[in-house]
């Protein structure tokens, strides 16, 4: 080697052996933390938001009907009349029953003298007990038909058999109807309710006395009123053209206000369990069989903590157990996490 890569060679070292040997030549640099949402325990809205329309009904609607068939000669109320117990609705045609009324009579009084003239013959020994009898059973025969003949003759009335108020007429004078034929629609007075249509998708979530909140726009404006309600009923088959299943909300706190067939908004709230915090599910870490979350320390570090799901909703996980309010906990990445690991708080999008 000749001198001048000897020197080269030197040159080249002696950077290498002062920074090994020097001090406090270069700084450190600072140690980068990984940032990850998070959220406080007990800020999360612990309510459903799916809403349903509906239409304001009586619980009870009934529809009226002739009780025999006939030509409709009378109809006394139109829809939206209020009608009270027994008032006359609609009248068909009497003629023909009438007739039947006043042959059945007839043939009562015909029957009953002739039951009349056979027991005193009985009681001269004229004839025996069995003519007497079948006298007897005539009589009877003849008394049925002459009270049936009075019923069909009175089933030419049709009669409110609730107050209420006539919500469709579906039939008109001049109609010939038979008997069973539906003439009015009449909803009764007492509770409301709202008719909605429950999806398959949600169908599981409700339950039979489960709150809800029903919205009505009651003075024409865009204002909105608030009412209280609980699910009454809930069909257990949905429907064939549909695929939804009816349902029905008493309204409890109904007023004057709420006018049948009106159109309103439902929403059924969960009932928020004691204890119970409502977090996001991607907040959820699955360690083995069990869900767990990571709870953020002071000083940023986070820990594992296993919890218990009262339930799984559409807006996240209830939790009945393993969080109290006012915790950090992280609400997205928790499978890129470790034991005791710090972090960088990021809430609502900004660091802390």
């Amino acid at each position: 080697m000749n001198a001048t890569a000897s020197v080269l060679v030197s040159l080249s070292i002696f950077p290498l052996l002062l920074s090994a040997c020097g001090k406090d030549v270069a700084a450190p640099t600072e140690k980068s933390y990984r940032f990850a949402e998070t959220i406080i325990i007990g800020t999360a809205e612990q309510k459903q938001s799916d809403s349903y329309s509906g239409e304001i009904h009586a619980r009870h609607e009934t529809a009226l009907a002739f009780r025999i068939g006939g030509k409709i000669t009378e109809r006394l109320v139109d829809a939206g009349t209020t009608v009270k117990t027994g008032q006359v609705l609609a009248r068909i045609d009497a003629t023909d029953a009438s007739l039947q009324k006043s042959s059945s009579a007839a043939q009562l009084k015909m029957v009953e003298d002739d039951l009349l003239r056979n027991r005193e013959l009985r009681d001269k020994g004229f004839i025996s007990q069995a003519v007497l009898d079948a006298k007897e059973s005539s009589y009877k025969v003849a008394k049925s038909q002459d009270e049936l003949a009075r019923n069909q003759n009175a089933y030419t009335n049709l009669e409110a058999d609730h107050a209420g108020i006539v919500l469709v007429a579906l039939a008109d004078i001049g109609q010939v109807v038979s008997a069973g034929q539906p003439i009015f629609q009449l909803a009764q007075e007492g509770e409301r309710e709202v008719l909605v249509a429950i999806p398959e998708s949600r169908f599981a979530t409700l339950k039979i006395g489960m709150p809800a909140e029903i919205e009505l726009s009651t003075d024409g404006s865009e204002a909105l009123k608030l009412y209280s309600g609980r699910l009454r009923e809930l069909s257990p088959a949905a429907d064939a053209a549909s695929r939804t299943y009816a349902a029905r909300v008493t309204i409890t706190n109904a007023d004057a206000q709420i006018a049948l067939g009106m159109t309103a908004r439902v929403r059924f709230g969960v009932a928020k369990k004691s204890g119970g915090q409502l977090v996001p599910l991607s907040a959820l870490f699955q360690q083995g069989d069990k869900p767990a979350v990571w709870i953020v320390a002071q000083d940023g570090s986070v820990s594992l903590r296993m919890v218990k799901v009262a339930a799984y909703l559409d807006e996240g996980a209830l939790l009945e157990d393993g969080v109290a309010t006012g915790e950090r906990i992280v609400s997205a990445g928790v499978h890129k996490l470790a034991q005791g690991e710090k972090i960088k708080i990021v809430e609502n999008g900004k660091t802390k």
